[in-house]
């Protein structure tokens, strides 16, 4: 029996409703993640926005104080002070040691600070003194005869340093897994996820190609999400009685 006038109207309608209430939904979806989208992009360009002004500032900061603003010295030595004492202390996987190793890079900046001319940012220029520093120290440790009962720094930092700080743990189980990383692994980490030091400036600082850095981060990150993952299926051995 042929279809009525008023199926094929019905039909033609409920399609017309049907295909503009999916291209509604659909519309309204990717409007969704293109917001989104421009948000996330948005906060990215923020946050490398506040870098590059903080890196303007102290690199101001270091040329005024290469003037001799005393008051200059003292801002620009606050506002590195914690990416050096960051660095030294991942850098050398002996936190015990990093405040000693973060005065005596802001000891040597400060007799270098004539010769800063601010072609690179103030914060690579100190991380490059702060990077030999950490390798002076280590030759000095090598050729300094060790006693067979000097405790570990991991014991040493459980007996003198407060528990129950925020971060604390964290801070020290951080420290013991960027240690098992191979050296220079460990320094592109710290530099780029760390520190917050651009690709380029790590590479130019590590004297080698931003890919390779690329590389050493993708390796060292890849080896701590296992170690990560690892140390949370460990269980504890039973007693054997």
């Amino acid at each position: 029996m042929p279809r009525s006038t008023h199926d094929d109207t019905h039909d033609d309608t409920h399609d017309d409703t049907h295909d503009d209430t999916h291209d509604d939904t659909h519309d309204d979806t990717n409007d969704e993640n293109a917001t989104a989208h421009d948000e996330t992009t948005a906060d990215n360009r923020t946050v490398v926005d506040e870098r590059a002004a903080a890196d303007e500032a102290a690199t101001a900061l270091a040329l005024a104080a290469r003037a001799g603003d005393p008051q200059a010295v003292e801002q620009f030595v606050r506002a590195l002070q914690r990416d050096v004492r960051r660095y030294v202390t991942y850098l050398s996987a002996d936190p015990q040691a990093a405040d000693d190793l973060a005065q005596d890079t802001f000891l040597r900046a400060l007799c270098s600070l004539h010769r800063f001319e601010g072609r690179s940012s103030a914060r690579t220029w100190l991380l490059a003194i702060a990077r030999r520093t950490v390798i002076d120290s280590r030759r000095r440790s090598t050729a300094r005869p060790r006693p067979a009962d000097t405790e570990d720094w991991q014991t040493a930092a459980e007996r003198t340093q407060p528990r129950g700080l925020p971060g604390f743990e964290d801070g020290i189980a951080l420290a013991e897994l960027l240690e098992a990383l191979p050296g220079e692994r460990r320094e592109a980490f710290v530099l780029t996820q760390l520190v917050g030091l651009p690709y380029a400036e790590a590479a130019a600082l590590s004297d080698c190609p931003v890919g390779t850095v690329r590389s050493r981060v993708a390796r060292a990150r890849s080896a701590l999400i296992k170690s990560l993952y690892e140390a949370e299926r460990a269980e504890p051995l039973g007693v054997v009685a």
